[in-house]
């Protein structure tokens, strides 16, 4: 009987290990996505390719989340695991949820991203795709027991931080230029979700934290 649990709890972790490599690369996408559009012309073939293979690999995440669920609710975990871990991918899903906003508006929109900003949209992406890179690392070290959540949880802290100032930069950029008051709602609109990325992660970083100090009691 403990053989058959301790094997299940294997293919969750491994199942959770798939979920965040789909999350990876709707990131990896949505990065390319943006760049094409600060680059070039939102309009091209790529931006809508790059669009559409962040949704078809937030989807991914989605089946495999779906897998999780069944698997551990098939007696597999003590029920307040359960809960923690499905919690956890909930929280999780809103980071590629995001991403997908900022691609939609961009798409759906016809937004141009003036000149004066893309340096600073180019760094608040940037910053945000670390705080989900290390947040994979926590998620990893939460299973795998590596201790270094407490460490990770600070400098995740950190980038959040960078990340919010930069996100107020950008806003009094926007509303101090030359922009007519519509593009300028427009815009802060589009920073704000790409500011709910880090934001989203720090939570998830605090979750995970408590998760790993109630394993210890």
């Amino acid at each position: 009987m403990l053989q058959t649990i301790f094997k299940k709890q294997y293919q969750v972790e491994s199942l959770v290990i798939k979920y965040l490599e789909a999350i990876e690369m709707a990131q990896e996408n949505f990065a390319l996505a943006l760049e094409t559009c600060l680059m070039d012309d939102k309009a091209c073939g790529d931006f809508s390719f790059l669009s559409d293979e962040t949704h078809r690999f937030e989807s991914q995440a989605d089946d495999v989340r779906e897998e999780i669920k069944t698997l551990m609710y098939d007696k597999v975990l003590l029920p307040e695991s359960r809960g923690d871990i499905m919690r956890l991918l909930d929280g999780i899903d809103y980071v590629p949820r995001y991403m997908e906003i900022v691609l939609n508006i961009l798409k759906t929109q016809m937004l141009v991203i003036p000149d004066f900003l893309i340096p600073d949209i180019r760094e608040l992406v940037a910053a945000s795709l670390e705080a989900c890179a290390l947040m994979r690392w926590q998620v990893e070290d939460l299973f795998k027991r590596k201790g270094r959540i407490k460490e990770l949880l600070a400098v995740i802290d950190l980038k959040e931080s960078q990340c919010d100032k930069i996100e107020r930069r950008l806003i009094s950029a926007i509303f101090e230029s030359d922009l007519d008051g519509f593009q300028k709602l427009q815009l802060k609109e589009l920073v704000i979700f790409l500011g709910d990325i880090s934001d989203q992660v720090d939570t998830i970083s605090k979750q995970i934290n408590i998760m790993s100090l109630k394993r210890r009691v």
